[in-house]
């Protein structure tokens, strides 16, 4: 790769020659700061917070889109250029809704660092604030307009990134602001709920819909039996909230948490990740041998269901008939748990700790109570139990209990790596492989399908048939996938997909990082590896080798896709062409 040479605030510095002045200064580790860059992802210079002063130029630049050139001298601290950012803050700042302290964003918020690192004391700007109305129709995701500071960060990851592009600037001047089309509600357009836009905003103008005082009221009733469960992406970034190194997997920390906020039990919703591939793999097993549908295309992301419901509504017979993990566990505590602990199921307030902020949209889909009772109650992001931990007063770092509670037990490593993109497919491989060869195999890791390339293919060689096999993650890479299945380019078996960019690791409804450092750490990579090392610890790593799942089926439905399996554990999907949400 062919390098230049620049000096930096009198610092030479060597880097190629296709980086940006942004990134030679973080390679010689000088912080510019920034607010509208996000790495990969909205690289406009709109905001001119990283403005710089380069000799022979004739004004500042925006660090984050001005190329290096060899020879070239930079300045990133001069009075000009501190005046300058200065001012374009403050006149940020003039008519932002300033209610910080009730702000969900306060302490997290990279506008209010930015105001202390630049040293604004007071503010010479008076500006015009906006009166606009809270958008909070959706059932996953709040937008407030009056905070929403013009990055457009959330429209480059709704738009170029997921595909979904729903929002938008609109108007011009003074009156610019983001919103979806016509002034429209997130609730009345083909939004998808996956919250990609929450983890990307700087700023508390998007958030998700706040359950957690349901959650305190539920754990205050005596009547009730408050359960919780939680998914395996939630150990892996829940100490992110506690100051623990991102990728640090707190199961434990939880767990322990969870019981000290009072829950009756606490589960792991990876045992239903398990039950997911007995049903998944059995009925892809079924469709190869008995010329089903092909291919099968997993059902586990809600995100990802609404946009095939939405874009894609010819691939929904494609769609595995199973319910996500979730949906699938809160079916089974509200039949087969409840009958064994004898609690009546209309006293079983099961809450579900996700990642995901499109879970909130799925427990109120109107199949998911097949049970007689909603399959769950009520759906808390990471973020919210980070929030009810935070409000309870209790040390996060304290661990009193080490494991799930029984019945339903600890899962297998097949279970926990669901939460990453290729997870669900080399879940499904373990065991697809041992019920063909009847054997069980040494081969464990797919190492193929595991990575954050956007789309990854295998082919696996399994007895005397051949599985072709692909993973997509983010929405935009979903389309690329599902456009070459349409035009007869590609041809699978089995595809996975994740509605978030990285799978469930970096869900819309997960600890929201700034740009300084999500723009140059992998997040998806580093708490991928808190799954993968889970995996790999835990004495049982095959589904079908779970002795709880092995117990279900024997007490409870017989065998995977059985008539009893179907009715609670499987569903049907609806077209949304006219996009009613």
């Amino acid at each position: 790769m062919e390098m230049v040479t620049l000096t930096i605030d009198n610092k030479k510095v060597q880097v190629p020659k296709d980086y940006t002045v942004l990134q030679a200064a973080k390679a010689a580790n000088i912080e510019i700061p920034t607010l509208c860059f996000l790495k990969d992802i909205n690289e406009i210079g709109a905001c001119r917070i990283c403005v710089v002063e380069i000799k022979g130029a004739k004004s500042l630049q925006a660090a984050c889109v001005y190329p290096v050139a060899d020879g070239m001298e930079v300045y990133t601290n001069t009075p000009k250029v501190r005046e300058a950012r200065k001012v374009t803050l403050e006149l940020i700042l003039s008519n932002h809704d300033k209610n910080c302290l009730t702000c969900v964003r306060n302490g997290n918020c990279e506008l209010q660092k930015l105001a202390e690192q630049l040293n604004i004391s007071e503010l010479e700007f008076e500006g015009e604030s906006h009166k606009l109305p809270l958008d909070d129709f959706s059932p996953s995701v709040v937008r407030d307009p009056n905070k929403c500071i013009l990055c457009r960060r959330c429209v480059s990851m709704c738009k170029e990134i997921q595909t979904v592009a729903v929002i938008d600037t609109v108007e011009r001047g003074i009156d610019t602001i983001v919103s979806p089309i016509n002034g429209k509600s997130l609730n009345e357009v083909p939004c998808v709920n996956c919250g990609q836009c929450i983890t990307v905003c700087p700023v508390g103008a998007l958030r998700e819909k706040d359950d957690t005082e349901k959650v305190w009221d539920a754990l205050a009733n005596k009547d009730l039996h408050v359960v919780a469960i939680t998914a395996p992406a939630v150990r892996a970034a829940l100490g992110e909230e506690f100051g623990f190194k991102i990728g640090t997997p707190v199961t434990a920390n939880m767990i322990s948490a969870l019981k000290r906020l009072g829950f009756s039990k606490v589960f792991d919703v990876d045992t239903a990740a398990d039950l997911t591939i007995m049903e998944e793999g059995t009925e892809l097993l079924n469709r190869i041998k008995n010329g089903g549908k092909l291919p099968l295309i997993t059902s586990c992301s809600p995100g990802w269901i609404k946009f095939c419901e939405h874009n894609y509504p010819e691939f929904l017979d494609n769609l595995s008939t199973c319910k996500s993990p979730q949906q699938m566990f809160g079916a089974v505590l509200k039949t087969y748990y409840a009958e064994k602990a004898g609690i009546d199921p209309a006293k079983i307030f099961i809450v579900s700790i996700m990642p995901c902020t499109a879970k909130k949209f799925e427990i109120k889909r109107p199949e998911m109570n097949s049970s007689g009772y909603p399959d769950i109650d009520v759906v808390l992001t990471t973020r919210e139990l980070a929030r009810m931990i935070k409000e309870a007063g209790f040390d996060f770092a304290e661990v009193t209990e080490e494991h799930f509670d029984d019945p339903m037990g600890d899962a297998s490593g097949a279970g926990v790596i669901f939460g990453a993109t290729g997870g669900v497919m080399e879940a499904a491989l373990r065991t697809v492989a041992e019920v063909l060869e009847g054997a069980s195999l040494d081969k464990l890791d797919y190492t193929e399908v595991r990575g954050t390339e956007g789309i990854k293919e295998a082919t696996v060689q399994l007895n005397n048939i051949t599985i072709k096999a692909a993973v997509a993650h983010g929405l935009g890479n979903a389309r690329k996938l599902l456009d070459r299945v349409k035009a007869g380019e590609a041809d699978y078996h089995f595809i996975e997909i994740m509605a978030c960019p990285g799978g469930c690791v970096t869900g819309g409804g997960q600890p929201i990082q700034p740009s300084r450092i999500r723009s140059w750490i992998n997040l998806m990579a580093e708490r991928a590896k808190a799954l993968y090392t889970e995996d790999k610890n835990l004495p049982i790593r095959k589904s079908h080798e779970n002795p709880t799942v092995k117990k279900l089926y024997e007490d409870f439905f017989g065998s995977p896709g059985s008539h009893k399996a179907h009715e609670l554990l499987h569903t049907h999907y609806t077209a949304r062409e006219n996009y009613p949400v």
